[in-house]
């Protein structure tokens, strides 16, 4: 069982649909845990109220915005598990996707979550996170060494290149939107790495991939571990943690 760890609401959903479609195209089993088991949805900015004259630029494409909608009927999705009932030796593989909105938080600071996550990736299973879900695997501790997950490991996450540019674009009436936190994300994931260089920020100016072209993406696979930047990057991982989940599940029958 593939699990999606999702936040009270305000994730991207380009970088929660993308990869669930892939995985169900797939025949790959997902299911979902929220922080108190109840649904989540989307940042409604990205998928409803748009960024005025930035919308077509800032909210979420066309297709990307119809996985979503399939996503969201999908009776696994509408029967989340809460982070405290996933018993993880059921969990396969596990999936983290960012947003900038304040309810991200409920998943990036929930303690439950950060275990969860550490568990898992410990036993090098299938894991893959994009933007500010590379956060929840920054802060998620190792209890063998008292040090992040990824110390030792190489990743991407959110950008500050991308992370300013899009709080400078909307800040006059935004205010801290694209701010999640102070911090950006790129610098406290660096901080996290056992060197600065083992993060990776990938082309200077994103193009964003698609379903036809998903190689204009950036993704960093390192072992059973995938990780992006940002929604543009999403067809990209998508199709490196499913190449991922595939390899394991080959080799645990195989085993």
């Amino acid at each position: 069982m593939i699990l999606f760890l999702l936040p009270a609401g305000d994730y991207d959903p380009t970088e929660a649909a993308v990869p669930w479609a892939a995985l169900r195209d797939a025949g790959f089993e997902v299911r979902f845990a929220t922080p108190g088991g109840k649904v989540a949805l989307a940042d409604p900015r990205l998928t409803d109220l748009g960024f005025s004259w930035l919308s077509p630029w800032l909210m979420t494409r066309r297709a990307e915005l119809a996985a979503y909608r399939s996503l969201t009927e999908d009776p696994r999705f509408l029967a989340p598990s809460s982070y405290a009932d996933v018993d993880p030796a059921e969990v396969t593989g596990l999936f983290v996707p960012g947003g900038h909105a304040a309810g991200m938080r409920t998943l990036l600071e929930d303690t439950t979550a950060q275990r969860l996550f550490a568990r898992v990736f410990i036993r090098n299973l299938p894991v893959g996170a994009v933007c500010h879900g590379v956060l929840l695997a920054a802060r998620a501790k190792d209890p063998a060494t008292g040090r992040s997950v990824l110390h030792g490991r190489r990743t991407t996450a959110l950008t500050s290149l991308l992370e300013l540019t899009g709080w400078n674009l909307t800040r006059l009436w935004l205010g801290r939107y694209y701010r999640t936190y102070r911090t950006t994300v790129q610098q406290e994931v660096t901080a996290a790495l056992a060197d600065p260089s083992h993060f990776l920020a990938g082309p200077p100016l994103p193009v964003r991939d698609t379903a036809a072209r998903p190689g204009r993406g950036f993704a960093v696979r390192d072992g059973n571990y995938v990780s992006a930047r940002w929604p543009g990057d999403c067809h990209r991982l998508a199709a490196e943690y499913l190449a991922v989940v595939r390899a394991h599940e080959a080799e645990r029958r195989s085993g």
